[in-house]
């Protein structure tokens, strides 16, 4: 069997893939929102804008928080329902290696897009603010741009 046959082509293997990314995005958005935000309380969305140090600064930040997850909730939704929708379509069933890709493609991307948006480019909030900030942050998108490679070569048709 080809490697492009296992990958699959035209509109069934695009619906998946944007699946794939989009749920790799709402991946990426609830891992931030419950690790980082939640668990390990390193920053809320807004924190270096509002710093939560009073109850009604932590009642804005808490909003804005969940405003964050509802977002994450709604692409991950989306890429289901692509996923779905691209699901076999009398093709033959795709490598789970090709679906993990997709979802490190996602992944990758938000953790790039929130660290260079959010937290470069706006100011909202760092991953960990403090004395190392700038390398908590400068590591987030490194993670980022790895998942994204990583991703990107597991999407790739395999030759042989």
């Amino acid at each position: 069997m080809r490697a492009e046959a296992a990958h699959g082509s035209g509109p069934a293997q695009t619906q998946w893939m944007r699946g794939g990314i989009l749920l790799g995005l709402g991946l990426g958005g609830f891992f931030d929102g419950i690790v980082l935000h939640q668990i390990l309380q390193w920053h809320h969305l807004l924190s270096a804008r509002e710093q939560p140090v009073t109850l009604e600064a932590l009642k804005v930040n808490t909003l804005f928080d969940g405003l964050f997850h509802a977002l994450s909730y709604l692409f991950t939704v989306a890429g289901v329902a692509l996923v779905w929708q691209g699901r076999g379509k009398g093709e033959q069933e795709r490598p789970w290696g090709a679906f993990l890709g997709t979802l490190l493609l996602g992944w990758g991307l938000f953790n790039v897009l929130e660290g260079v948006i959010n937290h470069q480019w706006l100011g909202l909030h760092h991953v960990r603010p403090g004395p190392h900030q700038l390398a908590y942050d400068l590591g987030f998108l490194a993670w980022g741009a790895g998942m994204i490679a990583l991703g990107w070569a597991w999407t790739r048709p395999r030759a042989g």
